[in-house]
């Protein structure tokens, strides 16, 4: 599973140049302090699936902790990511990527130390406001560094490149450490980087590289504040109601006030003098189109994430270090062909690959329905990853393409974020949806529902994007 890459769409929209000049040091480091602050968030992201099981064994809370663990992160992430710009603009980008640095790592540490789980989770929501200033201000930190388009190109391609390495790594490095040291071990991964970025930062600063501010620009708190609880609400809603019902006085008041508060923060949108999130964006087409495709897609890699990761280990026994490794085939094709899928993606256009692809993982996720309680990983999951990756690869590139290239170049940032947060929202509502789906249990009944749901995720975004995404027109 992977992230919209708005800086390989970036990249393959520009138009071809001479080649760069060599980057000078302060280039150097700028491209060095975006690559490993954003490879830290990605990273925490990919290792985190394969410890919930052990989490869950030291920690307790079944089912419902293992969901919690995960979308605290996605609450505070989702709802933050589209503020990173502005607080950009008000602090500096170099001020804005040391506070998420310095937040992440704090909070990676707090999550280490966690004497319960509820401890944990709420560390893991502050983790998920650190996150939310890194990627946004790291792809900014290069943007404002390599003003040269050849230049800026290239860097986004290394940063783009590198960070992907964590999908590979991730999992593999949870799982062993989950499995010889402790779960607690996967989440101080991140501080050694975390320090040395810092350090670089410090380097960056001595080096002369300005941190500018916008005196004018504006921080919209209050939309922030009213997607935070309203998304915040609407997890608790979904996560608790298998336990407590929906006709719970605990349950369905904080459905309603989730459902007013995400109301009023579109309504915010439409008034507030510096939007999160610009509705004018959705007026094109596919924009609008590739954003509810990724919403469904997104959505569907979250579960099948999750599920996969889960019940390979509590349902057919594997180890941690062996769930880490049982997608990896999925990674690989995704890295090695995503780039030639781009290409044919340009000359051919979008809509048929954002079509076939979903639809691909999608037959995908049928074939985890031949999974037995005799277990074999090489004829019952490998033929599902195999596909399921095939699909993955035909997707990403050109749904990102489509949605970046449906918008004015100059406001590919704030689409970019748009993508991003509404892909994270995505999966906080199905991991939070996953005790409706598997009723309360994770055994291999559970395991089918996860799988169905999931198919159907995946073919509703083949669908949407073959209802409507269109071509752009070529200008004559």
């Amino acid at each position: 599973m992977t992230d919209p890459a708005p800086g390989s769409a970036a990249a393959s929209r520009s138009t071809p140049a001479p080649a760069p000049a060599p980057a000078n040091r302060e280039q150097r480091l700028a491209l060095w302090i975006a690559i490993v602050a954003s490879f830290v968030s990605f990273l925490d992201g990919t290792v985190v699936n394969v410890a919930l099981p052990a989490i869950e064994r030291e920690l307790g809370g079944g089912l419902v902790t293992q969901q919690w663990v995960v979308d605290s992160y996605l609450i505070t992430l989702g709802a933050l990511i589209l503020l990173a710009g502005a607080l950009s603009d008000t602090f500096g980008r170099i001020g804005v990527l040391r506070a998420g640095l310095i937040g992440f790592g704090l909070a990676s540490v707090a999550i280490a130390a966690a004497p319960t789980a509820w401890f944990l989770i709420g560390a893991r929501a502050v983790q998920g406001v650190a996150g939310a200033l890194l990627v946004p201000s790291s792809l900014a930190l290069i943007m404002s560094t390599f003003r040269e388009q050849a230049a800026q190109a290239k860097a986004i391609g290394t940063w783009t490149g590198a960070t992907t390495v964590a999908m590979l790594i991730g999992p593999i490095l949870g799982g062993v450490f989950v499995d010889t040291v402790s779960w607690r071990l996967v989440f101080l991964i991140n501080v050694l980087p975390i320090a040395g970025t810092l350090a670089l930062l410090v380097g960056l600063a001595r080096a002369g590289h300005p941190d500018h501010r916008d005196p004018d620009a504006r921080v919209d708190w209050f939309g922030a504040t009213l997607a935070t609880i309203g998304l915040g609400a609407a997890a608790f809603a979904l996560i608790e109601s298998n336990r407590l019902g929906w006709s719970s006085p605990a349950i369905w008041p904080v459905a309603v006030g989730a459902a007013i508060l995400l109301v009023a923060f579109v309504a915010r949108q439409r008034t507030a003098a510096a939007p999160m999130m610009p509705l004018a964006l959705f007026q094109s087409r596919n924009f609008s189109t590739g954003n509810v495709a990724t919403f469904f897609v997104y959505g569907a890699l979250s579960l099948n994430g999750l599920v996969l990761a889960v019940y390979l280990q509590q349902g057919a026994g594997l180890s941690a270090t062996l769930a880490g490794l049982a997608t990896l085939p999925s990674t690989v094709i995704m890295i090695a062909f995503s780039s030639k899928i781009g290409a044919w993606a340009g000359r051919l256009g979008a809509r048929m690959f954002m079509t076939v692809g979903p639809l691909l993982m999608a037959v995908g996720a049928l074939l985890l329905l031949t999974v037995r309680g005799d277990f074999d990983y090489w004829t019952q999951v490998l033929p599902s990853v195999v596909v399921f990756g095939c699909g993955l690869t035909i997707t990403v590139a050109p749904l990102t393409a489509a949605i970046l290239g449906a918008i004015d170049e100059a406001r590919s940032g704030i689409a970019s974020a748009v993508n991003n947060a509404i892909a994270r929202i995505a999966g906080m509502v199905t991991v939070a949806a996953l005790g409706a789906i598997t009723a309360g249990s994770l055994d291999l009944p559970g395991f089918y529902r996860a799988a169905i749901v999931t198919a159907v995720l995946l073919a509703a975004g083949g669908v949407i994007s073959w209802l409507g995404i269109r071509r752009p027109a070529v200008p004559s």
